[in-house]
Formats: C-alpha cells, sequence, structure tokens
C-alpha cells in the first residue's frame, strides 16, 4: 500500500510540473517513484522517505542544473545592439578614428574605425565589432 502512495505522489508531481516548466516538482517526482520501488521491495517506511530525500536532493542539486544548461542553450536571443554586433556593414563615407557613415541592415549608422589607424573608404564592407551610444565600431574585413 505504501508504494501506491508513493507512486501516485510521484505521478501528481510529474503532471504538477508541466504546469511549472521549473523541473523541480518533476525530480521530486522522479525521487517519490524510486521511494515507491523501494517500498515495494518491502524496506520500512523511514528507508522509504531516505530514499526519496536522497534521490530528491541529488536529482534538485545535481541532475537539474545539468538538464536546465542542456535545454537552454543556444537560446538566447539578441537584441538592440547587442544583434548589430558581428554583422557586416558598408562604408556611407569614408570612416577613421574620429568619424564616418556606415550602412547597418538598411540604417545608417555613425561610426568610427576599431583600429584608429585604419581608413575606411567608402563602398568597403567592413564588420561592426561594438555599438558605442549611437556610433558604430567597425573593423575593415579582410
Amino acid at each position: 500500500m505504501v508504494a501506491l502512495v508513493w507512486l501516485i505522489a510521484g505521478v501528481v508531481l510529474i503532471v504538477a510540473e508541466v504546469i511549472s516548466g521549473e523541473l523541480v516538482l518533476l525530480m521530486l517526482g522522479l525521487a517519490a517513484m524510486g521511494a515507491a520501488g523501494a517500498a515495494a521491495l518491502g524496506v520500512p517506511l523511514g528507508v522509504d522517505a531516505a530514499v526519496f530525500a536522497v534521490l530528491g536532493l541529488g536529482l534538485i542539486f545535481v541532475a537539474r542544473p545539468a538538464l536546465k544548461r542542456r535545454l537552454n542553450r543556444g537560446i538566447e536571443l539578441k537584441t538592440n545592439v547587442e544583434a548589430l554586433i558581428g554583422k557586416k556593414a558598408v562604408v556611407e563615407s569614408t570612416v577613421d578614428a574620429t568619424s564616418g557613415r556606415v550602412r547597418i541592415d538598411g540604417d545608417v549608422w555613425s561610426a568610427r574605425a576599431f583600429d584608429g589607424t585604419q581608413v575606411l573608404e567608402t563602398g568597403q564592407t567592413v564588420m561592426v565589432m561594438d555599438i558605442s551610444g549611437a556610433t558604430a565600431v567597425v573593423w575593415a574585413e579582410p
């Protein structure tokens, strides 16, 4: 009977995980399933609780962070000026260490050269290295 209670608790926790999405309830549900397995083997209730506690803590503090890292890998969405870094641009007016203009994705930006010794001529393709305020810091492509 105890194994059935642990099993039901595990299923309820796993189903509740669908609502939360943080993987904590899933880990506790799996720990409850482990405790159900121990109870099915006929061990005392104290051992069931210990199995639940050890599995729960282990899953929450070891498995969950690794699983979350794996699930969230590559999802980062760059927005605003972060999305411009690394893009190609075309020089609209000569760019040097202090001034110039480039076209990035159809928009004209004020620009300056990343390397102060570079002078980038009109029509040249450059790469956006950084955005400093409203100025694109660009580098000549090889």
